[in-house]
């Protein structure tokens, strides 16, 4: 499993890359000024950012409950996604249809494209982020650290 400096690196670098494509995007989108969509972003990220380390935690203990690895699947990565989104949906329809004065409605259209988006965002994230930072003993990460264990030892014998 990740350790907590691994999940809350993950974590803020999540939140972060997130907002700063959500803010400018969501405004253009959705008609709202910059730093109301910004407010929205940076309230929300606070939110998903403590969901996200809990979240990932309890679904890498299922995961590991169910199945005896953490190795995910596009089909897992999916429902990983689904899930996360749908625990957000719940907690942000009403303080967004709240701050920006529409109904809920109107918040709940908002959310699902929101949603959508952040679907899509945290797939190629966290795929990104597993190639980058393998978890260790798996089978990327023995990989990564053979391929870097060769790689010192070239570096060390041609000196």
């Amino acid at each position: 499993m990740r350790t907590t400096a691994d999940r809350i690196r993950h974590t803020v670098g999540f939140e972060l890359i997130g907002l700063l494509i959500f803010a400018p995007l969501a405004s253009l989108v959705f008609g709202f000024a910059l730093h109301q969509m910004g407010l929205v972003g940076a309230v929300a990220s606070l939110i998903a950012a403590v969901w996200n380390y809990v979240y990932n935690i309890i679904f890498d203990r299922s995961m590991l409950r169910f199945t005896g690895q953490l190795k995910k699947s596009l089909p897992i990565r999916v429902l990983h996604a689904i899930l996360f989104e749908g625990g957000l949906l719940i907690v942000f329809l009403p303080s967004v249809a709240w701050y920006l004065n529409i109904s809920l409605i109107d918040a709940f259209i908002m959310d699902i494209a929101v949603a959508g988006f952040y679907m899509v965002y945290a797939l190629i994230y966290n795929w990104i982020y597993d190639w980058v930072f393998p978890i260790p003993g798996t089978r990327s990460g023995q990989a990564r650290q053979s391929t870097n264990s060769t790689d010192s030892v070239d570096c060390q014998s041609a000196n």
